[in-house]
């Protein structure tokens, strides 16, 4: 009798602790399978006619750009030396949000599965495949000289008609971090866009990107110690795509997909684009390096319920269903400000560290931004994800503030 006793006691035990695991290891948030579920904003605490006029701001700020991106682009940056686009481009959808509260849909407008350039928010997927890098161990410390993980590099080259003799001496390799200066740069230098690379890349010039209104610096003027002076370069940030590709050692779209986004449930519709020289020799095979926006083309074609999703991962830390996709350690890195920039993180971390960039949010809120303007809008204080896109960049403030006083 005490045998059974015991032996009841200790299966109710064994149950307990089993139902107590279980209840520790449920996730604490909801979190999206293939299908969002949405609720209604009341069920979340939203008060749905003042959302319904942050929707209506957005609508009527939509960007006075051309939706033609090959037209915007030669308006813009395709003005710069060397600015023609070497990249894919593809005409914008109208104006485009998704809001997520506590997790769950509460509003959508426009296209929101329409994929589209979302422009520089192409680098915030790309500090995340360095941060898987650095998470798996392919990247020791964030300190760390670049110039000591990257080999000369083998550019892919048609073979073309002509004397072998006229290309004698030609450089045959491709060595991003060979000059005194560039081999001080480290990772963190170049995630935070303080490193000051000098060089030509794809075809573009470092000096040729939003380039200095004195023409008489751009070949001459000395370069800055990495780390000191925060200057937003898309050559540079190419660079970095082209750098970790090397520590990979396979498509950076590749990484992203089975790392990331396949976890976050993301569709089969976006995808992420290099130029049309882009291309290396890697391991015997011919690989494209993407681009980390769409200063000349490229960069990530995307929905907005993608990015949305994106947006939702770092809202949780890094975290999805219990697993942790980036790590916290990384996740802090990237929102932590830089000293040279304080409203800058890791690209492309826009921080609102002294409130001047979005007075209306809170000062812990920060942003994946891209040109466009394209803007996911990450808010832990009030546990809200705002996905908008095409909307005038003016305009951003307005809307967060619109869209927080739609809480109850």
């Amino acid at each position: 009798m005490k045998t059974l006793l015991s032996i009841f006691i200790f299966i109710s035990l064994t149950t307990v602790t089993i139902a107590q695991k279980k209840k520790q290891a449920a996730p604490a948030f909801y979190y999206p399978g293939k299908e969002w579920q949405h609720k209604t904003p009341e069920e979340v605490s939203m008060d749905a006619a003042k959302l319904k006029e942050a929707i209506d701001y957005a609508i009527a700020h939509e960007t006075k750009s051309p939706r033609s991106m090959e037209e915007n682009h030669y308006r813009t940056f395709g003005k710069e030396p060397f600015g023609d686009a070497i990249g894919p481009m593809k005409d914008r959808g109208a104006q485009t949000g998704i809001i997520i509260k506590n997790g769950y849909v509460i509003a959508e407008w426009g296209e929101p599965h329409r994929p589209d350039m979302t422009h520089s928010v192409t680098k915030s997927f790309l500090s995340a495949t360095v941060g898987l890098a650095y998470d798996g161990g392919l990247i020791k410390s964030i300190s760390d000289t670049v110039y000591h993980y990257v080999p000369p590099i083998q550019l892919y080259s048609p073979i073309q008609v002509g004397n072998k003799a006229d290309q004698f001496g030609d450089a045959q390799m491709l060595d991003l971090f060979s000059t005194p200066h560039n081999k001080k740069i480290t990772w963190n230098d170049l995630l935070r866009q303080t490193s000051d690379w000098e060089g030509t890349l794809w075809g573009k010039p470092d000096w040729a990107d939003r380039p200095s209104a004195n023409a008489s610096e751009w070949l001459t003027r000395a370069r800055h110690t990495p780390g000191t002076v925060y200057e937003y370069n898309d050559t540079r940030v190419n660079v970095l795509a082209l750098a970790v590709l090397n520590v990979w050692r396979k498509p950076l779209p590749q990484v992203l997909k089975e790392n990331i986004m396949d976890e976050i449930g993301a569709s089969t519709t976006w995808r992420w684009y290099g130029y049309e020289n882009s291309f290396i020799v890697l391991d015997g095979q011919i690989v494209q390096s993407v681009s980390g926006g769409g200063h000349w083309g490229g960069g990530m074609i995307i929905s907005a319920y993608d990015m949305a999703r994106f947006g939702y991962l770092t809202l949780r830390n890094g975290k999805w269903n219990g697993k942790q996709l980036i790590s916290e350690q990384w996740m802090k890195w990237s929102t932590t400000p830089t000293p040279a920039q304080t409203g800058y993180g890791f690209m492309n971390y826009f921080l609102n560290t002294d409130g001047k960039y979005l007075p209306s949010a809170p000062t812990t809120a920060f942003t994946h931004i891209g040109n466009g303007t394209n803007m996911i809008y990450v808010d832990r204080e009030n546990d809200i994800v705002a996905m908008v896109r095409w909307i005038d960049n003016n305009s951003l403030d307005g809307f967060v503030s619109a869209l927080l006083k739609a809480m109850k």
